[in-house]
């Protein structure tokens, strides 16, 4: 297993560098400094100002050669701020990006770790009751429900849940944020409530499909020829061998709590990750968005490789080779 793992890091890694070289030939190549200037300070702004605000942050260095000093190039110092975690300072307004994210770290946990605990705990159980109840009135019923749920759009369920319960029946604010602990879970209701509704069909529906699939199998069949209950076949032998694509889906979700949802903090005000992403767009942010894209891509890697250790979790089975 060790050997593997090695393996797959190193795989990683190599995956990491051409994620960085993409970024570096789409934010300095494609985007040239002055472009990235212009969109910081001003179309308007004179040449000096721009010239100032380049030397300032950087973008005054040989793109990939120096003769002086062959480490002092923005190619290098690219790779050498994303791979040690110094994000340096905002295009936007020289705020530090380390900063900002720390700040934003918490309120997008504070909203994606219940949302993804409370997906499991009702998603999961829900679509081994309607597996149980297959090709029946209520299997049906419940794939009906699924599926209408997948066909409506998430800015739909926001839109509705903030007018709704926000507007009309006034359960909860329709946006904002207070992380004190007395008030916080009256603004992140309305967030879960609709997060949940938006993912759970299709959660359901995966999960069913794999429960399903998992009672046609001859252990299965074995298991009703020697007299054992159906409740008793659903609950210890499908749902454990049902985890294994059930995981591949969970486990790569996990990392990614970390970076937020961008519609859900977006719409109702929450100042995390997923609202950074957001404004470094709106406000050509180039720095704080390459920071974001090379995070994403750093986290999706490391889903990869815990996916692939939860196999062995789940399943004894399951040898890494």
């Amino acid at each position: 297993m060790l050997a593997y793992l090695v393996r797959r890091l190193a795989g990683g890694a190599v995956t990491i560098v051409g994620v960085l070289l993409f970024l570096f030939v789409l934010f300095f190549l494609v985007a040239t400094p002055e472009d990235v200037a212009r969109k910081a300070v001003g179309e308007k702004a004179p040449p000096e100002v721009l010239e100032q605000w380049i030397a300032a942050h950087g973008y005054d260095k040989p793109r990939f050669w120096n003769p002086d000093d062959p480490a002092d190039t923005m190619l290098a110092e690219h790779f050498r701020r994303m791979l040690t975690f110094d994000f340096g300072s905002s295009d936007a307004d020289d705020v530090p990006i380390s900063k900002r994210l720390r700040e934003g770290a918490g309120p997008s946990l504070a909203l994606s770790v219940p949302l993804f605990v409370l997906g499991l705990l009702i998603g999961i159980p829900l679509a081994l009751l309607v597996a149980f109840f297959r090709e029946t009135y209520i299997d049906r019923v419940g794939l009906v429900i699924s599926v209408l749920l997948m066909s409506v759009s998430a800015l739909l369920y926001i839109i509705g849940g903030q007018y709704v319960l926000g507007k009309l029946l006034r359960w909860f604010p329709i946006s904002g944020f207070d992380p004190s602990p007395e008030v916080l879970p009256r603004f992140l209701a309305l967030p879960l409530l609709v997060g949940l509704v938006a993912g759970l069909g299709g959660g359901i529906r995966f999960d069913r499909t794999v429960f399903v699939e998992e009672t046609s199998k001859d252990y299965v069949r074995t298991a009703r020829a020697k007299g054992a209950g159906e409740a008793r076949i659903m609950l210890r032998h499908v749902l454990r061998n049902g985890l294994i694509p059930i995981l591949t889906n969970v486990v790569l979700q996990i990392p990614f709590l970390f970076t937020g949802s961008i519609l859900l903090e977006s719409f109702f005000g929450i100042p995390g990750l997923g609202s950074i992403t957001v404004d470094a767009i709106q406000a050509n942010d180039f720095a704080t968005l390459r920071t974001m894209v090379f995070i994403g891509s750093l986290l999706f890697v490391l889903g990869q490789i815990l996916t692939d250790v939860s196999y062995t979790l789940a399943d004894p089975r399951v040898r890494l080779e």
